[in-house]
């Protein structure tokens, strides 16, 4: 049988798998989903993605044929890295601090990645800010022998309308396949309380399940605050809701801790927010639900709108879901840019899949395999990890984006509103003015603290810092920001994103 040497995440169709594999479905999960793993790698080898569903990645050491293998679930929940040494061995694994811990690592920055995260906010692609240390991407396989590495992609988002379809059907396939996935999600022997924001996602998937416990996070200041529309909605399913209140000094004083534990800089303030509610949470849960998944699969950004209007020009800007700084303006504050090094090119390869489809599909397409895997899964799947929880997410499922991926743009996103067919369905379950409530975001007051002196004074001696002086041109980011205390408060994008990187180098490479 096949070694197992690392194993993260659920598969959700255990059971019919233990059936068709021949493991005994009594194991503890512990030893269940290893062999599981082992046996389906025995039986389908390189196409084994084909029979999983849920989150996962793994690697193996196949002693029959003395190679290593490794795969990444079709969306990129859980992180997977790799790095060859310069004497033709495999490092590999779900996390950069133990692979960096191994013999034959050599620990450099790979400086380009920050002209790409200056503009996506996160790192996007294969490659990490440590040279040579690689991401598995999602849908993908790699097998290592005799020195040869091997990576290939075994899944991707494909898309081919069906324009027979009403929008009460997609609306019903939608909530009758959730309906099947939420029994997978949860095992007999386990318990579990949800994330819930004011949204229709995490909304809906409570209404799904059975869970007796919602978790919120909400702040003094009521414009950012969603946490009593999430409270109202416990309520009116008859659920429990625990509130974290969030205060800028919480927020701040946990950056470093967050910095350390994604091993990379993300630049998303809603990370700082999700990691206080993970440590919260895991204070009274071991495994929480969340929603993630919904909108890049059934159009649920407002940006998404414009579409149609971005037309065939999209491949020449759209890079995702972020894109903060321009290339002028990175040319204009980094002591060492290369015009070679651009966020488009790493969306060149989705465009040519995309090629003839609708302008939402190739936007969904590109924030599907970029955005997802780059920002939202390494965030839930980092924090959740370091806080010691677990988060399942039921709308992140092939059988999902199945749906979404036949369902033609109009019932996706409307003048009126956005997740038309999403929404109607969540509507089966919840009242609608839940189910058609405004998209608001995951807001943070984050715009309003970076300019008050109570709480930025370790982001303006980031600034001034030596770290600072090594990458940017001290008075140009310093001008950004003395523009922000002026009155622009569209720059606190900029300035965060500065800010974690310079956080995140101090704790990895000072």
């Amino acid at each position: 049988m096949a070694e197992i040497r690392e194993f993260r995440g659920h598969i959700r169709n255990w059971r019919e798998l233990c059936a068709e594999l021949g493991v005994d479905n009594a194991l503890p999960r512990e030893k269940r989903e290893p062999a599981l793993i082992s046996a389906a790698y025995e039986k389908w080898g390189r196409g084994m993605g084909e029979h999983l569903y849920g989150m996962f990645a793994f690697c193996l050491w196949d002693e029959k044929n003395e190679k290593f293998f490794a795969m990444r679930d079709h969306f990129g929940t859980k992180t997977f890295f790799y790095y060859i040494t310069s004497d033709d061995r495999l490092l590999c694994g779900s996390s950069i601090r133990d692979i960096m811990a191994k013999d034959g690592f050599v620990k450099e920055l790979n400086e380009e990645m920050l002209q790409i995260y200056l503009s996506l906010t996160y790192v996007g692609g294969e490659n990490t800010f440590f040279k040579g240390v690689r991401k598995l991407m999602p849908g993908h396989f790699l097998e290592f022998k005799d020195g040869k590495l091997t990576v290939e992609r075994y899944w991707k988002p494909e898309f081919v309308p069906d324009t027979t379809k009403s929008l009460q059907e997609w609306a019903d396939e939608i909530h009758g396949t959730l309906k099947n996935i939420m029994p997978e999600v949860l095992e007999e022997n386990e318990t579990a309380e949800s994330f819930l924001s004011g949204g229709v996602d995490s909304s809906y998937v409570l209404a799904m399940s059975d869970v007796k416990v919602t978790d919120s996070c909400g702040y003094d200041d009521e414009r950012f605050d969603e946490s009593p529309l999430a409270k109202k909605t416990a309520e009116l399913l008859g659920r429990e809701n625990n509130r974290c209140r969030i205060t800028p000094e919480m927020y701040f004083d946990i950056v470093q801790w967050v910095m350390e534990n994604m091993e990379q800089p993300l630049a998303d303030a809603s990370a700082i927010v999700f990691a206080i509610g993970c440590k919260a949470a895991a204070e009274h849960t071991k495994i929480c639900y969340s929603g993630e998944g919904s909108d890049e699969f059934f159009g649920g950004y407002n940006m998404y709108r414009n579409a149609e209007r971005y037309g065939d020009n999209l491949k020449n800007f759209y890079v995702g879901n972020t894109n903060i700084m321009k290339e002028d303006e990175k040319q204009r504050i980094l002591k060492n840019y290369d015009p070679n090094v651009l966020p488009i090119d790493l969306v060149k390869h989705i465009y040519e899949e995309t090629e003839g489809l609708d302008p939402l599909t190739k936007m969904s397409d590109v924030d599907i395999q970029l955005w997802l895997e780059g920002d939202i899964y390494l965030n839930v799947d980092k924090m959740s990890t370091a806080a010691g929880l677990e988060i399942r997410m039921p709308l992140t499922d092939r059988r999902i984006f199945d749906i979404a991926s036949r369902m033609p743009s109009e019932y996706k996103v409307s003048d009126v509103t956005n997740k038309v067919a999403f929404r109607t369905a969540a509507a089966k379950a919840l009242p609608e003015e839940i189910a058609f409530r405004k998209k608001l975001g995951f807001i943070v007051p984050i715009r309003i603290w970076l300019a008050d002196d109570r709480y930025n004074a370790d982001v303006r001696a980031k600034f001034q810092s030596e770290s600072a002086e090594k990458f940017f041109k001290v008075d140009e980011i310093q001008a950004i920001f003395d523009d922000y205390i002026g009155g622009n408060s569209d720059n606190w994008r900029k300035i965060w994103t500065i800010y974690t990187f310079l956080v995140w180098y101090d704790i990895y490479f000072k």
